[in-house]
């Protein structure tokens, strides 16, 4: 009764393979896009968009691309904050070299050099996978981390060692700099999160992200059956690099404005979105958003609870706020291993039944 696929039918192989094939779920997915579109802008302020909002949308796009590279492929990844940084030091690279240029293109070609330098990383995929290929990863973290650090040209010579966003507009309206409006950047990064978030969709949907789940559920049987693991895995690599490069690029530009890479994209990052995608779901673009949603608000909920209404210090908030959320993790991921992805899932499932027993 309240969630339907009866008389939903399809007259053509193109209808059948839309994105989102069920009526429910696409005019669900319409009426969220136009209130984040038309509504939310009208409403917010610099606490929501610096507190809630930026942090999600660009957490929920590092989290995809590492969804695509360890949910999808099944190559795990512990090397997304050095990654992160690249976008970062690429997107500021690019600022101060072409000034004229747009920001959106320095964002996404950001991503491009990201993408690139994921594919040099990636390579020991074709040899080594599992543990070995999680510490190569994080090798490739501390390897990004140091140099950043250690080659001055990557932050112009600053004698403070930290990167700084430059002022760049959009259709006029600033993007980045300090006089940019809570609005603009919320938007900017919307659209970039709905682009994102479109394509990794398609691609999963298509025979590339059918070559990937082959690869991650037997890899020898999937070679056998003529899937080649050279481009399989490089591509989930560059793919999912390339996302991880855009966040970055606007976690730095946009959110934070200035950073240096040692406190913003420590090995802490890494793990942070790997506990994103593993409470939201692996295998699942809906369980990046969640997962992203989850790790943003909970600390957010938690530090208005015990600071605002409790009145407790705050060095103490923040330990009891580690304790309960390292808690709510573990309890989670013994209750329900495979993430809020599959709790949608079942409540689908129960409400295609509803009234009806189950």
């Amino acid at each position: 009764m309240l969630y339907r696929e009866a008389g939903d039918f399809k007259t053509s192989y193109k209808d059948d393979a839309q994105t989102f094939p069920i009526k429910f779920d696409r005019y669900r997915y319409y009426a969220v896009l136009l209130v984040g579109l038309a509504v939310v802008p009208f409403v917010i302020n610099d606490y929501w968009v610096n507190a809630i909002f930026l942090p999600f949308l660009i957490y929920s796009i590092a989290a995809i691309g590492l969804n695509i590279l360890v949910g999808y492929c099944g190559q795990v990844s512990l090397g997304t904050g050095g990654f992160m940084a690249v976008g970062a030091y690429g997107c500021y690279k690019l600022m101060t070299a072409f000034p004229e240029v747009n920001i959106l293109f320095h964002v996404i070609a950001a991503g491009g050099i990201t993408a690139i330098v994921g594919v040099l990383f990636g390579l020991p995929s074709l040899r080594i996978k599992g543990f070995y290929l999680a510490v190569a990863t994080l090798a490739a973290q501390f390897f990004l981390v140091w140099l950043f650090n250690r080659v001055p040209w990557f932050y112009n010579y600053s004698a403070s060692g930290q990167i700084s966003a430059p002022e760049r507009t959009l259709l006029g309206v600033n993007i980045t700099g300090p006089n940019t409006e809570a609005w603009a950047s919320y938007l900017f990064c919307l659209v970039l999160v709905f682009f994102c978030a479109w394509v990794a969709r398609n691609l999963t949907r298509g025979s590339v992200g059918r070559r990937w789940m082959a690869i991650r559920d037997m890899d020898i049987a999937a070679e056998i059956i003529g899937v080649n693991p050279l481009t399989a895995k490089l591509s989930a690599f560059a793919v999912s690099s390339f996302f991880v490069g855009i966040s970055g690029a606007l976690f730095f530009s946009v959110y934070l404005g200035a950073v240096e890479v040692g406190e913003a994209f420590g090995i802490q990052k890494s793990f942070l979105v790997l506990f994103m995608i593993i409470i939201g779901g692996l295998g699942s673009i809906f369980g990046s958003f969640a997962g992203a949603a989850f790790m943003v608000l909970m600390p957010v909920l938690l530090k208005n609870t015990l600071v605002g209404t409790l009145g407790w210090p705050t060095d103490l908030a923040a330990h009891i706020e580690f304790m309960i959320v390292g808690g709510l993790i573990v309890t989670f991921l013994i209750a329900e291993p495979h993430g809020l992805a599959q709790l949608w899932r079942l409540t689908k499932e129960k409400l295609r039944l509803w009234p009806f027993p189950y």
